[in-house]
């Protein structure tokens, strides 16, 4: 008797922990339930990959998605249709909200905004601040939480840890990785007058400079071997942070973004103006050779995108008033793929980077790989199609990306999450079925 599945993929090359292999795909209960020549099996639905490459669902784990409270940037729906029509299934959404998510009720109001209204799985960040460290352990295993992140430096909205005091605190409350904005506020602040008064953009970089970078990078690290607390450091822009953490990657994994290994100054600044200003900033080439090289070498765990809207006309202020942050949860896929095409990496990184890494930083439990028994996300691609990015393409309410105009080769045709299809050919299907993820430290 033939099997019976809720749906079958057929046709495509699927990306498995094998490597690339020509196979249908079974679904049932929203789960990968058989692999092989499944064509006679009774199936509710086929979904017909021919010629297009299935790779494990792509996870975004730096989206900050603004609700509550600044939701004429961003809110969790539009921020969810973005990241659904960019090839992406789940995303670990940020806490510098308004107000902050620094308690249970937070989380909780987060979910509950959530449910019902986001298109792909989510899961929420817990911000650290001094005055929550005591409840941080209980925090970071609610279900629904990503884990703790903390603010080093300041950036976007009010959450701040930077000093060693309140640094190791946090890290000796609780045992979850912990995600870090690593920026040294010290010397920013000893620093600010290079732009208080007005500068150009591209003084954005020189302000926060390397040593800024780096310093908080290795006070970091000593704290956390002295908590004995494993640490995630976030974008990460400099070749010099990434020669210290070549020798601490038994307490350090490392995320780089898109937008690091894509623009480089002064050309980013010179075309974009302040829609090229984010923390941190976008540096010289020099460090973007250097991101890849750390890339290439194994020292990079996983790529998100630190989408972190604002809108044009807060973007047109002139800087330092002008807002760090740019859209990049719906041009992760695209982008990265482009550069798969150009031969800068292989779309075996590319999976690592973007499914197998996150799930291995923070413990999500069945997403991250296509086998049997996870979840059935998918991220279906094109890798031959050849696309312009416009802003008329972005979900995001912001309404704009670096990348307008941008010509790429290597697009999203469809995006599964747990069996069911929500994006097919540009164009988000059905209703949002979003849920919060899963981790293996809180199950």
């Amino acid at each position: 008797m033939p099997d019976t599945f809720d749906r079958i993929i057929i046709g495509g090359t699927v990306w498995t922990p094998n490597g690339p292999v020509e196979t249908d795909v079974g679904i049932r209960s929203g789960r990968i339930a058989g692999f092989g020549h499944l064509r006679s099996a009774k199936s509710e639905e086929v979904f017909d990959a021919s010629g297009l490459t299935v790779l494990p669902g792509v996870i975004d784990s730096q989206v900050h998605f603004r609700e509550p409270g600044l939701e004429h940037k961003e809110d969790l729906e539009a921020g969810t249709r973005g990241a659904a029509l960019g090839g992406v299934v789940a995303v670990f959404e940020m806490p510098n909200t308004d107000p902050p998510t620094t308690s249970a009720d937070a989380i909780d109001e987060k979910i509950s905004r959530a449910l019902g209204r986001a298109w792909v799985d989510f899961s929420f960040f817990v911000g650290a601040s001094p005055e929550n460290v005591p409840e941080l352990e209980i925090l970071e295993r609610l279900p629904g939480v990503s884990g703790v992140k903390m603010f080093m430096g300041s950036s976007t909205g009010s959450l701040l840890v930077s000093d060693d005091k309140n640094v190791l605190r946090v890290l000796k409350s609780g045992s979850r990785r912990v995600a870090v904005h690593c920026e040294d506020e010290e010397r920013l602040q000893e620093r600010l007058d290079l732009v208080k008064g007005g500068a150009p953009v591209a003084m954005h970089a020189e302000w926060r400079d390397v040593e800024t970078a780096l310093r908080a990078t290795q006070r970091l690290v000593r704290l956390a071997r002295e908590a004995g607390r494993r640490v995630h450091t976030l974008h990460i822009s400099t070749a010099e942070e990434m020669e210290f953490l070549e020798s601490n990657r038994d307490i350090a994994t490392v995320e780089v973004l898109p937008q690091h290994l894509t623009l480089s100054a002064p050309d980013a600044y010179e075309r974009l103006g302040t829609l090229a200003q984010q923390n941190p900033p976008i540096r010289s080439a020099r460090h973007r050779d250097a991101i890849w090289q750390a890339l290439r070498n194994g020292v990079v765990d996983c790529i998100g995108s630190d989408h972190a809207p604002h809108t044009l006309e807060e973007k047109a202020r002139p800087y330092p008033q002008s807002p760090s942050g740019m859209t990049g949860v719906q041009t992760l896929v695209p982008i990265m793929l482009d550069h798969v095409h150009a031969g800068r990496l292989t779309l075996q990184r590319f999976v690592d980077l973007t499914s197998a890494g996150p799930a291995r930083i923070y413990g999500i439990a069945g997403k991250g790989r296509i086998a049997l028994g996870y979840d059935a996300d998918f991220t279906v691609v094109d890798l031959n199609a050849k696309k312009k990015i416009k802003n008329s393409w972005i979900a995001s309410k912001s309404g704009w990306t670096a990348y307008d105009e941008m010509a790429v080769t290597g697009w999203p045709i469809a995006t599964i999450i747990r069996g069911q299809v929500i994006m097919k050919d540009d164009e988000v299907l059905g209703q949002p079925i979003g849920s919060p993820a899963r981790f293996t430290e809180t199950l």
